[in-house]
């Protein structure tokens, strides 16, 4: 009985290289892109455009980006905020520079769900706080 052999090819040793953060900048106050940004601030744009999209909404974004909260709207308060917690760090955690995602701050307003977090990144610390509408 002959066994099957492996290519030598693949007997290499395999090398797993992250990609770099440098990417476009996104000046949200003037709603352009204008130059590159990396690192810290390349993170905290992530931040931002993962919670900003609305998961299975695109069909050019892959299923594991963006959050999904469209489905919150008009839900109890007290469900709402336990799950938006989940849904954000399950949103942010699939980036691979965000390794925790806490201290979670919540205020509910008219029609709507202030959230502030803490991202920790490989960049460092980042505060950051998003508005869902509830």
């Amino acid at each position: 009985m002959m066994l099957p052999t492996t290519n030598e090819l693949f007997n290499n040793d395999i090398e797993i290289v992250e990609r770099t953060s440098n990417t476009f900048y996104l000046d949200t106050d003037r709603n352009i892109v204008f130059g590159f940004t990396d690192g810290r601030e390349a993170v905290k744009q992530a931040i931002y455009l993962i919670l900003s999209i609305e998961r299975y909404q695109y069909v050019i974004l892959p299923w594991s980006y963006g959050v999904e909260f469209t489905d919150l709207f008009g839900m109890p308060i007290s469900w709402v905020i336990p799950e938006a917690q989940r849904r954000i760090e399950e949103a942010l955690l699939q980036d691979t520079r965000i390794k925790a995602v806490d201290s979670f701050d919540f205020e509910v307003g008219k029609g709507a769900l202030l959230v502030r977090f803490t991202a920790h990144t490989v960049f460092g610390d980042i505060d950051f706080d998003h508005e869902v509408n509830i």
